[in-house]
């Protein structure tokens, strides 16, 4: 199913994917594993997240500092307990969601065997009637009967991993029968609610700073990225075409999209000239820059702050993963809804929790006076479309095992990069060595071959 294979397509590029019981997120949240014990470690330190986007969680979540720490703690450990969970329940995994100020993650599965395996590494179990592959395959007819004809007056679907069905927003009850009708859907998996919501994009006219397409229209930077050599940055693919130039946010020459698909998706990546240095930050717009030290995705129900050019900085949380939205040019899939507020201007720029770049703005409805809902195209499929890499602080913040203290043996040279996100099953070459990776993750410096033997396995 398609949605399955992005999903997992995903987790490939970009997230921390680990097997159950080699889960320590050393220096972030303590062991998530098997660990009956449940030993803590200390939250994120005082200095590793930004006081700007501590400060917009206090507006926004109404959580003091220590509590923002520890909630990002919480939910980067879910983030990898979850991960590894959906690996191995393989069809009979249903879903995962973080609640309240500790994050604490539910996982729910088809197979009321599998309780013990998820209690065991530290969740609450969920024994549910569908599996989110048999869901996602709903979606995916939608998405397709969407793709031909975008459905009149149904602006969102998507999976509800807590209700174990799909919902479809709509105007009227009779336009998501007809929906559901077009594109020949099991009714019994949905729900159909009523929804006077009607998203549009934002691009009316750092991470989070404006830039300008060909003179006219701002939108804003998502991430920086590489392609090669080449820098550059993430952004919205509604906010220009292939060829489309930009100038940066003091209207000097900046760059020209390479690449950039909407509707279908929503995202795109700017090549810079050489008087752009990319940088592994998000705007804080006057309270201190935020630095991005992954890509590892959230769970529903994880806080996440977004960064943009007209409104700065606010935050919320995931609602739905892999939703389904129709905009006035037409509808686009597997992005996350939260409930941050946005307004034109904002698109393209960055969705942060913690410090793991989470996507890049698209759409949705409202404002940041009213309140809103928002969009975000997530990160990694973007880069993995693209074959880009995340521009990063270099240092790892949540790796799948504690590296050792002593340096690698081995000299360094060979096809191994850091900052390259590889796949499981791939090979490199390290000291004259040839390794071949087990986990799906995003090299960072430090994780060699050589020093993390949980992460590659010398053939």
């Amino acid at each position: 199913m398609e949605r399955t294979t992005l999903r997992r397509r995903a987790l490939a590029a970009g997230t921390a994917t680990v097997a159950v019981g080699a889960l320590a997120l050393a220096g972030l949240t303590g062991v998530a594993s098997a660990d009956p014990a449940g030993t803590t470690a200390p939250p994120v330190s005082a200095d590793s997240l930004s006081p700007g986007l501590l400060a917009a969680m206090e507006r926004d979540l109404g959580l003091d500092a220590d509590d923002a720490r520890s909630r990002i703690a919480g939910e980067y450990r879910a983030a990898a307990v979850a991960a590894g969970l959906e690996k191995s329940l393989g069809a009979d995994f249903a879903g995962a969601r973080v609640s309240g100020t500790k994050a604490t993650l539910t996982v729910s599965t088809t197979d009321a065997s599998q309780a013990a395996r998820i209690t065991g590494a530290g969740a609450k179990a969920e024994v549910v009637a569908h599996s989110l592959d048999r869901l996602e395959g709903v979606m995916d007819a939608l998405d397709k009967s969407a793709l031909r004809k975008a459905p009149k007056e149904v602006p969102v679907w998507y999976v509800d991993v807590e209700a174990n069905r799909v919902v479809v927003n709509a105007a009227s009850t009779a336009a998501g029968t007809a929906f559901l009708k077009a594109a020949g859907v099991d009714g019994g998996l949905v729900t159909v609610a009523r929804s006077a919501e009607k998203p549009r994009t934002f691009a009316d006219l750092r991470g989070g700073d404006a830039y300008y397409m060909n003179g006219s229209g701002r939108c804003s930077i998502g991430f920086s990225v590489k392609r090669g050599t080449q820098n550059g940055f993430a952004t919205a693919g509604h906010c220009g075409r292939v060829g489309t130039t930009t100038n940066g946010f003091n209207q000097q020459a900046q760059g020209t999209f390479q690449g950039s698909t909407f509707p279908g998706r929503d995202y795109a990546w700017v090549a810079t000239n050489a008087n752009w240095t990319p940088r592994p930050t998000v705007n804080g717009y006057g309270r201190g820059d935020v630095t991005v030290a992954g890509s590892t995705a959230s769970v529903v129900g994880a806080s996440v702050c977004r960064s943009g050019s007209t409104t700065g900085w606010h935050c919320g949380t995931v609602q739905q993963l892999n939703t389904s939205v129709t905009y006035p040019e037409g509808t686009i899939s597997g992005v996350t809804r939260t409930s941050v507020c946005a307004e034109p201007g904002d698109s393209g720029g960055s969705y942060i929790s913690g410090n793991q770049a989470q996507g890049v703005t698209s759409g949705g409805s409202g404002n940041c006076s009213s309140g809103g809902t928002t969009y975000f195209q997530p990160l990694n499929p973007l880069l993995q479309a693209y074959g880009l890499t995340l521009v990063t602080s270099g240092t790892p913040t949540d790796p799948p095992t504690t590296p050792p203290t002593d340096p690698p043996t081995d000299p360094p040279g060979g096809t191994w990069a850091a900052g390259t996100a590889y796949a499981a099953g791939a090979t490199v070459t390290y000291g004259g060595a040839t390794y071949r990776c087990l986990q799906a993750h995003t090299a960072q410096p430090g994780w060699t071959p050589a020093a993390v033997p949980a992460l590659w396995q010398r053939v």
